[in-house]
């Protein structure tokens, strides 16, 4: 029982619920929030929506090399941080209707909590979805990082918070399945993590296309090679190191960028509990290939 209450008031110290949907306390923008849904969405609006540790940083990293010529050519030296603009989270200044277009945004939020103009089709919505054994194990590690959990929780505790919703951006089945039962409603690519690790130059073909913007098979060539998860480490406008040294000395954001790592963290008994509960909670997306994850 003691544990237990241990175990909630971490929760609480770290978590807060804005319409049922767990931020980071410490960085969510509530008063922000609350006017989100009025926010004036333009034609030329880019948003990259996950659920966390589902490649954000790398999604971030392609779609500005594809869009920002000046970015793919190194003539201009901006964050990645700088140039998109999360929504939830306090990283910039919200200057959202001062940035001249077209703006990228990145968030973790849930369909509904969208701006309503983005409901309705305007502006573009790039959503990436992970296996979400390998999404678990690389939350675990980033909370542990980032003191949100004590180092003694093992990954059994871990897994019960996450299968529970009981984490940042609350339960995996429902921010997924949300925004593909609700897919109409916007203008809407969906990217596997998996599909864009297996062939990154169709993964960046693909999204240029959605975007529309036209590249040579030179700077497509570009992109591909600067968005490798070994040049994004080294990358000081692309692995958000800076936001690094404000909390924490050791990379944090950019840890592993592999497929399968799940296998390294969990039993065969976790394993097999965490897929009767996936089984269970998506039998509509199995049906549209969600789930079928590299080995």
């Amino acid at each position: 029982m003691e544990e237990q209450e241990t175990a909630d008031q971490e929760l609480e110290n770290y978590l807060v619920s804005f319409k049922n949907f767990n931020l980071l306390r410490s960085w969510a923008n509530i008063q922000f929030l609350e006017t989100l849904d009025d926010l004036e969405i333009r034609d030329s609006d880019i948003f990259i929506i996950t659920y966390p540790k589902s490649g954000t940083i790398w999604t971030q990293q392609i779609v500005n090399l594809i869009v920002f010529d000046e970015h793919r050519n190194g003539t201009e030296n901006v964050d990645n941080m700088e140039r998109v603009l999360w929504i939830e989270y306090s990283t910039a200044s919200k200057d959202f209707g001062q940035r001249p277009s077209p703006r990228v945004f990145s968030s973790h939020l849930p369909y509904y909590l969208m701006p309503k103009a983005l409901r309705n089709k305007k502006g573009k919505v790039i959503y990436v979805y992970r296996n979400p054994k390998d999404t678990m194990t690389s939350f675990y590690h980033f909370a542990k990082i980032l003191g949100y959990i004590k180092p003694e929780v093992t990954m059994e505790n871990f897994m019960e918070r996450f299968l529970a919703g009981n984490v940042a951006s609350g339960l995996w089945f429902d921010h997924v399945r949300g925004w593909f039962t609700h897919e109409h409603d916007f203008n809407l690519l969906f990217m596997s993590y998996e599909e864009m690790k297996k062939d990154l130059r169709n993964a960046v073909l693909k999204i240029s296309k959605f975007l529309g913007k036209k590249l040579t098979d030179e700077e497509v060539e570009s992109v591909v090679k600067q968005a490798t998860f070994q040049n994004m480490i080294n990358d000081s406008r692309a692995n958000y190191n800076r936001i690094k040294d404000d909390i924490i000395q050791k990379q944090v954001f950019l840890r592993k960028g592999i497929i399968g790592d799940w296998k390294n963290a969990l039993t065969v008994a976790q394993n097999e509990k965490f897929d009767k509960i996936f089984q269970e909670k998506m039998e509509q997306q199995l049906q549209r290939g969600v789930g079928k994850w590299s080995p």
